[in-house]
């Protein structure tokens, strides 16, 4: 049996991570390391002391047909994705995210909002896994430097 090498083992935390999520449309979740050792974990859902999906018994977005990626403030996990959740909770527990590595897996892209959150705490790699398993590597530094509105 062989070892997965250090992007695979993150990736395959992410996953069992992305489980927790209470989001009925779909289950990201997040790991932040740092000199392979994780400080930080994060799933989508409902922000703290607000029902979740899970809780309601339905999705608001699927309900009401929105498009994915448009409206996010039409849903109840609104800046608690999995990636905003990760770096509250690294803040939270006192753990710099400067110059650290993201781990992503559940959707085919980063959000502008968390996009902005990852270049403001100084992550300086993100690891995007789909769900179709495609591995994309991102450093904020040099490939977010266009805001989405100028990028017309």
């Amino acid at each position: 049996m062989s070892r997965p090498d250090w992007n695979h083992y993150f990736i395959n935390i992410a996953k069992e991570v992305a489980n927790r999520s209470s989001c009925l449309r779909n289950k990201v979740g997040a790991v932040i390391v740092r000199d392979k050792d994780i400080i930080s974990t994060g799933y989508n859902g409902a922000p703290q002391y607000q029902k979740n999906c899970t809780e309601i018994g339905y999705c608001y977005r699927n309900r009401n047909k929105i498009k994915s990626g448009t409206q996010l403030e039409l849903c109840r996990a609104v800046g608690s994705h999995a990636e905003s959740n990760a770096i509250s909770l690294a803040a939270r527990n006192g753990h710099s995210t400067k110059d650290a590595t993201i781990y992503i897996v559940g959707h085919r892209f980063v959000c502008n909002q968390c996009k902005a959150q990852i270049a403001n705490a100084n992550i300086a790699k993100v690891i995007l896994c789909t769900p179709e398993d495609e591995i994309f590597e991102f450093f904020p530094e040099n490939d977010w430097t266009v805001h989405p509105i100028d990028e017309k």
